[in-house]
């Protein structure tokens, strides 16, 4: 088989396991297959599809399993959120808080570049929820973004207003009851990555269950 032919072959296997959710098979693909991590960086572009946020997800169970394989794309990842590369963020952003999530060391130093991240326009959202995702497990990582987090919440794009109070949610901060308690009715539309699958809710949603209470 030419390298061409086993690339593509290698592509299409790891798309199957992205259409079936099956990261544990994704990852241990990985231990078997030096070109995973590479092949993942290229759904990492399209935040409006099912199989790229499911890449985003692919990467930190590569990363918790063959974490080498992940950290010489770290800087590419970096890249594809500077304003010169083009790339408007993409979802780059939210597959760094991922990486964190499942393998912290990963990214430990250049996790106050987060915070500068979330004060820029082109990756601000994806970065909310790679942030959310990473405080999930890891509360304390870069803790002093929760107020930045905080001030979202008044944002007048409901999609920031919601992923703001879903990434708070994942850490509970003190204050957190008071400043939500304005979101409970916000009918704001929200597109949501969550527990696999890309759908979408509301603001207020989002709120209630960021304070313990599901629909």
């Amino acid at each position: 088989m030419s390298a061409k032919s086993a690339r593509h072959a290698l592509r299409e296997q790891i798309v199957s396991l992205l259409q079936a959710g099956d990261f544990p098979a994704l990852a241990a693909l990985a231990g078997q297959e030096a070109g995973v991590a590479g092949q993942l960086m290229n759904f990492l572009f399209d935040p409006t599809s099912l199989l790229h946020w499911r890449a985003v997800e692919g990467m930190g169970y590569v990363a918790a399993a063959q974490p080498e394989q992940v950290r010489k794309h770290i800087n590419r990842l970096l890249w594809q959120l500077n304003e010169d590369s083009g790339s408007f963020g993409w979802l780059a952003a939210a597959a760094l808080g991922e990486i964190g999530r499942r393998h912290l060391p990963l990214v430990e130093e250049i996790l106050p570049m987060f915070y500068g991240f979330l004060q820029n326009p082109f990756a601000r959202m994806t970065m909310l929820w790679g942030l959310g995702r990473l405080w999930e497990v890891h509360p304390q990582a870069l803790d002093e973004a929760i107020p930045l987090v905080f001030d979202f919440l008044t944002d007048p794009d409901p999609q920031m207003r919601g992923l703001a109070a879903w990434c708070l949610g994942r850490v509970k901060p003190p204050g957190l009851a008071e400043a939500l308690s304005g979101l409970a009715e916000d009918e704001g539309p929200v597109e949501l990555y969550d527990r696999g699958q890309l759908g979408r809710t509301t603001v207020g949603s989002l709120a209630r269950e960021a304070l313990g209470s599901r629909d």
